[in-house]
């Protein structure tokens, strides 16, 4: 059946085994390269099957001491096996119509089996079902089985991990699409994905897109501007007016120092930073320095101290504005939060007329999947300096943990087109950013996911002390902006929603489509996604999504509508950039940015 399906493809094309040992070689050279990286990282290794070992031993401990658990176990098995016979006979011996009435299908977005092969033939249709038959089954058990919240996140975490890595369409025999592609090219496609594999082992990671069809500064980063203050930790970029005139409060924006400011400024087509500018907004922009081994010691209150508050005070100066509008996103959204309740706090509100929290959380009480894994023991092996490089967390580390929120999208659909296809990436400007890391401090680091995340403190009253100020959000009566994203994973909507509750002031929600950055970078000439609205407010998310209207297009263009109204009256545009005080360093996007990991 299946294995005569492959014999005959094979035997009818007799050139695809001219390159087997061509293909053989390159294998024993990809397993060499596998080895290496094995050893050389195997201490890290070591204590993530350590952490996965000791998880899955507290749930199996669980189930010895308990048989009714064991009970739930076998009845959910049984279940199994009945389903298990049940996709046998209709895949093998019921009549063709039988295809079209699966016993279990994917998930809704899953698109790793949109292949027709998957249900027209029958040996991968029943592979399809019996995998996710299967996937079902550990899902329940973990479910049923009663262990504490925080040992079943991690149970749901790490199975997951392990299923979506099991998946069949990873692997060549099981994946109908690339054996086809195979015998179609003689074999190239797998020889191409061999070499694929070599040079992703060599850069240490799987490549996710064609790094060579950009460069910041070229066709990323270019909306004109000038570098007009810096010290160790960032640098304050201006940018250059277009309009004739200018709305007189200037527009503050502090990005997230996980990732690159640029994010808020890809290509032309879909800058945020010039969209703002074409509405006649003045912006500010910070450009976070990439920390090297020598910066370890750089904390929390230092992003705060000598980033968001210095940078306010510079904008301030420059614009001859004695309050400005900003606006931070993601991590930059939680240091903002930090830095307008020392402000409130110290009576200075005055400073900021109004802030927008974008894809930044406040609370950290539900962060999405990577909660499930956040835990004391990840603290202390940080303070140990065991998943630490010189006192700098490497960027590449942190984008694998994000690439594992989301495993079938953001590695293993990269692990099908380059190893089984042999294809490259595509030229996506979203990927190349993720891909252009930023590493952390150590003490930032440690401080951030103890306090912040673990602990949660920022959202509680005094609970942290930074920069001589016991923080209380909700000292932020200015009006406050907090827009979510419907499918983030990093910032979750409802969570984000919760910084409505917490500031005294004018608050509103806006909830737009899509994930964490395909949602932020929406210019309306894409028309896509939508956004939701005025919701009623005060009792929880639930019930503002409920009571919310949808409205197609773009968040940018409500928000910019939001801005406007905020942003004071308008007055003549300026060809002037910084000022006596701070003079023009460099244009942008300096030099802060191009540095790499």
């Amino acid at each position: 059946m299946f294995s005569q399906y492959i014999i005959d493809a094979f035997y009818t094309h007799h050139s695809f085994f001219q390159s087997i040992n061509q293909l053989m070689n390159s294998m024993v050279h990809a397993n060499q390269r596998i080895a290496q990286n094995y050893l050389k990282n195997a201490s890290g290794y070591h204590h993530d099957v350590r952490d996965i070992g000791i998880t899955y031993t507290k749930f199996f401990s669980k189930v010895v001491v308990h048989p009714i658990s064991i009970f739930k176990i076998y009845e959910l098995q049984l279940g199994y096996l009945a389903n298990q016979q049940k996709i046998w006979q209709h895949v093998f011996l019921l009549s063709e119509t039988s295809l079209n009435l699966p016993i279990i299908e994917p998930k809704k977005g899953d698109k790793r089996f949109y292949s027709a092969d998957w249900t027209d033939h029958k040996w991968f249709n029943f592979i399809k079902q019996h995998y996710l038959l299967y996937s079902k089954l550990l899902c329940q058990i973990i479910n049923e089985i009663e262990v504490d919240v925080k040992n079943r996140k991690k149970l749901d975490f790490y199975t997951g991990q392990y299923m979506s890595a099991f998946s069949p369409t990873n692997f060549l025999f099981t994946n109908p699409d690339a054996l086809k592609l195979a015998i179609e090219t003689n074999g190239k496609s797998l020889l191409d994905g061999i070499d694929n594999l070599v040079k992703d082992l060599d850069k240490g990671r799987v490549t996710q897109v064609d790094d060579k069809a950009f460069e910041v500064g070229k066709n990323l980063a270019i909306t004109p501007g000038y570098v007009i203050y810096e010290n160790d930790l960032m640098q304050l970029i201006q940018y250059i007016p277009v309009t004739k005139k200018q709305y007189g409060i200037p527009l503050l924006i502090v990005p997230p120092w996980i990732n690159k400011f640029y994010i808020l400024d890809l290509q032309q087509k879909n800058s945020f930073v010039k969209f703002l500018i074409e509405q006649g907004i003045s912006v500010y922009m910070i450009s976070w320095r990439n920390p090297n081994s020598g910066m370890g010691h750089i904390s929390l209150e230092d992003y705060v101290e000598k980033g968001a508050l210095k940078a306010i005070e510079v904008v301030k100066d420059v614009s001859n504005s004695d309050k400005l509008n900003v606006l931070g996103y993601c991590l930059g959204g939680t240091l903002l939060s930090i830095a307008c309740a020392i402000l409130s706090a110290n009576q200075k509100e005055i400073s900021v007329n109004s802030a927008t929290f974008l894809a930044a959380m406040v609370d950290f009480s539900d962060i999405g999947p990577m909660g499930d894994v956040v835990d004391c023991a990840l603290i202390r092996k940080l303070e140990r300096g065991e998943l630490l490089h010189n006192g700098v967390l490497n960027g590449h580390d942190m984008e694998t943990a994000f690439n594992l929120i989301r495993p079938n999208d953001l590695i293993w659909s990269y692990v099908v087109n380059n190893y089984l296809n042999g294809k490259k990436p595509s030229a996506f400007d979203v990927i190349y950013w993720t891909n252009d890391n930023t590493n952390l401090p150590a003490d930032m680091y440690i401080y951030y996911m103890k306090h912040i995340i673990l602990e949660n403190k920022l959202s509680r009253k005094h609970a942290l002390h930074i920069c001589n100020t016991p923080i209380d959000i909700g000292k932020i009566k200015f009006p406050v902006i907090v827009i979510g994203f419907k499918d983030d994973t990093i910032s979750p909507a409802a969570t984000v929603f919760t910084t409505s509750e917490l500031v005294d002031g004018h608050v509103e929600f806006i909830l737009g489509g899509s994930g964490h950055v395909m949602g932020v970078v929406n210019p309306p000439a894409l028309n896509k996604y939508g956004y939701y609205l005025n919701g009623k407010l005060g009792n929880g998310f639930d019930e503002w999504k409920k009571t919310s209207q949808y409205h197609e297009g773009s968040w940018w263009t409500v928000y910019i509508n939001r801005l406007l109204a905020l942003s004071s009256n308008e007055i003549e545009s300026s060809d002037k950039i910084g000022n006596s005080n701070y003079p023009l360093i460099e244009a942008a996007p300096g030099r802060f940015v191009m540095e790499k990991c």
